[in-house]
């Protein structure tokens, strides 16, 4: 069993503040790619990542997607009950749209947040409950995906784990190859 754990940058990490913003297509269709070529090698069975908005709930949604033409399935799990309460209406609106849609969803504490530890505890179940990790994310560029980005380098160092980086010049290849695609599509019509 191939499971994948995917995470990333926050929306507001990429300064995407909006559900039509065209850097979405382009992630989902670098996660896409990504996806389909392990699958294409046998490679994933379990895409499982969390809940934040941006990266791990764009790639939810592209693991559910795969998931009616392929045999995959999607994973969301958080760290602490009552993760997205904080949230504005619209965003708790997704996550619970996404949270009744995948395959599996869990809380790896059942109290709502107290403190750092449930955090840290979360990252520990995430590396030790995947075989491999996907992160969009951009060393030259931390943010908050530096600290899941730490871990697996230590985690590393004792066991085999690879980890695959989509950092900001491939997603620039991403968006190229995107554009032309779409071109091609549109005159074909």
């Amino acid at each position: 069993m191939q499971r994948l754990w995917v995470t990333g940058y926050r929306s507001y990490e990429l300064n995407v503040f909006g559900d039509k913003d065209p850097k979405i297509a382009v992630i989902k269709y670098a996660l896409r790619n990504y996806f389909k070529s392990l699958l294409e090698e046998d490679q994933l069975d379990w895409i499982i990542t969390g809940a934040n908005l941006g990266i791990e709930q764009w790639a939810a949604e592209v693991g559910l997607e795969l998931g009616q033409k392929f045999p995959v399935r999607t994973s969301i799990m958080i760290p602490y009950e009552k993760f997205a309460d904080r949230w504005n209406e619209n965003n708790q609106s997704k996550f619970l749209n996404l949270k009744e849609r995948v395959d599996f969803f869990a809380s790896t504490s059942n109290l709502p947040y107290q403190n750092s530890v449930q955090l840290r505890n979360y990252q520990n179940f995430m590396v030790q409950h995947t075989d491999r990790a996907l992160m969009i994310y951009d060393p030259e560029h931390p943010g908050k995906p530096k600290y899941d980005y730490n871990l697996i380098q230590k985690y590393q160092e004792t066991k085999e784990y690879p980890l695959d980086l989509i950092d900001f010049y491939d997603l620039q290849d991403a968006a190229e190859e995107y554009q032309e695609t779409h071109r091609q599509n549109y005159f074909s019509e």
